[in-house]
């Protein structure tokens, strides 16, 4: 998206908020959100172009408020002055009739405060006619699969409160599995602000490596419990589960949290495990859905005790607390776990006989009172001894617990982050990521 294109919409954007705040009744308080992109999608298959388009994209959620009573709608956003204004002002009056019939809501949250923030963060992504040759390029001679996803995402925030927030940057994803020819694959990531061609040269080097150890023959391992190197991938995999009743300050007061125990000081982690949310990587907004902003850093988990759990407006009404802008399900935005003392050049001799693990998946929790999380392995994942990789493994189930594997089985992490990122495009192009290192653990449970 063009420079005045994103200068045309922010000024739609405040021209459509300062309609329906001259429309607002005495009583009335509103928020105004706006998400919007411009995204080039192209999926690949045995390296060619299967499909390929762009999608230019936007809607609108107005959400009124009146009585202790609230409701919403979403309008698409088209920069067309007269089609908007009619929109939503269509809304308002939809809304209006609405909230009388609606039941009252006890934690409402109303606009408060007059905050102002803009963040433009300008990237150098490649150019969309030239991103199905460079990325081809690479992978001419192998069975490539990936999906690439990159443009401009803007977001905006108002509320007849007085706050007026407005993000927009350039992102891209490349999502991609390289196969063998008897089905086994490697899969990878590439992603940031800024594309370089050599970084995806190299990763496309290292994948072809691990192609070649996948031609040997599988090895069949017992259960049992064994020394395992988790990738940044599947470290990454293990961390999603933290926004799915774990981190949540109302998931912790409800019982519903893995992190019960931890934040009742009953147990600890590894002093070694750190968690923050990090948001100077510019990545994501800071924002959320009530306009509040969260911390540039917020520490999380700091040297295996649980500093701060994620609390968002309605959870801190609800239970005494003092919230720290998180998002309405309290979910883990922009993660980093701290860096540990492992090189990562001398991981294989660490590791000496175990488990390279490169992905995980299926994951869900087995006991989430205890911490237990089962899943499976995936995509190139190898059995280690003496410190070389000997063969690919046949898939394996796993279920073990994070007060085991972030706690005293934790050996340590990598010194060197990567950086996981959101591909989803369900109703839109998701933003951010977790930066995650690697990590070796001890006697991590595998029950199948």
């Amino acid at each position: 998206m063009k420079k005045e294109d994103i200068s045309a919409l922010e000024v739609n954007f405040n021209r459509l908020f300062e309609f329906l705040l001259d429309k607002k009744q005495p009583e009335e308080e509103f928020t105004f959100k706006l998400n919007r992109e411009r995204s080039q999608f192209t999926r690949f298959n045995r390296a060619k172009v299967r499909q390929t388009g762009i999608v230019a994209d936007g809607w609108i959620e107005l959400t009124l408020m009146e009585s202790q009573r609230s409701s919403y709608r979403v309008f698409p956003v088209s920069g067309n002055w007269e089609f908007d204004r009619q929109q939503a002002y269509s809304s308002l009056q939809d809304l209006r009739a609405e909230l009388p019939l609606l039941p009252l809501d006890t934690y409402l949250v109303l606009p408060s405060g007059d905050d102002n923030n803009r963040e433009i963060h300008s990237g150098n992504l490649l150019a969309e006619e030239d991103v199905a040759k460079t990325i081809l390029e690479a992978v001419t001679e192998l069975d490539f699969t990936g999906f690439y996803a990159g443009g401009n995402i803007s977001q905006g925030y108002a509320d007849s409160g007085g706050k007026k927030y407005w993000f927009t940057s350039d992102t891209f994803t490349l999502d991609y599995s390289i196969f063998t020819d008897s089905g086994q694959a490697v899969k990878g990531f590439f992603a940031g602000n800024n594309w370089d061609n050599q970084t995806y040269i190299d990763k496309i080097s290292e994948a072809k490596q691990q192609l070649k150890l996948l031609s040997h023959p599988a090895k069949e391992l017992p259960r049992g419990h064994y020394k395992t190197y988790f990738a940044p991938a599947a470290v990454a995999e293990l961390l999603t589960m933290l926004s799915w009743g774990g981190i949540s300050e109302a998931d912790i007061q409800q019982g519903n949290s893995a992190l019960g125990m931890l934040a009742s000081k009953e147990k600890t982690l590894s002093p070694k495990f750190n968690l923050r949310e990090n948001f100077q990587t510019g990545l994501v907004p800071r924002f959320n859905e009530w306009g509040e902003i969260a911390p540039l850093d917020l520490k999380l988990i700091e040297k295996g005790v649980l500093r701060n759990s994620l609390i968002n407006s309605r959870s801190a009404k609800e239970y005494d607390k003092s919230p720290n802008g998180a998002n309405s399900s309290e979910s883990l935005r922009s993660p980093q776990i701290g860096l540990g003392n492992l090189e990562s050049e001398k991981i294989l001799s660490s590791l000496d006989t175990g488990l390279y693990v490169s992905n995980l998946h299926y994951l869900n929790w087995s006991d989430r009172p205890s911490g237990r999380i089962t899943g499976m392995t995936r995509y190139a994942c190898f059995w280690v001894a003496d410190g070389e990789i000997v063969a690919p493994i046949e898939d394996l189930r796993f279920d073990d617990s994070l007060y085991s594997f972030w706690g005293d089985n934790l050996i340590d992490f990598t010194d060197r982050h990567e950086f996981i990122p959101e591909v989803g495009t369900y109703e839109n192009r998701q933003l951010g990521g977790s930066m995650v290192p690697g990590m070796l653990v001890k006697d991590f449970t595998y029950t199948l």
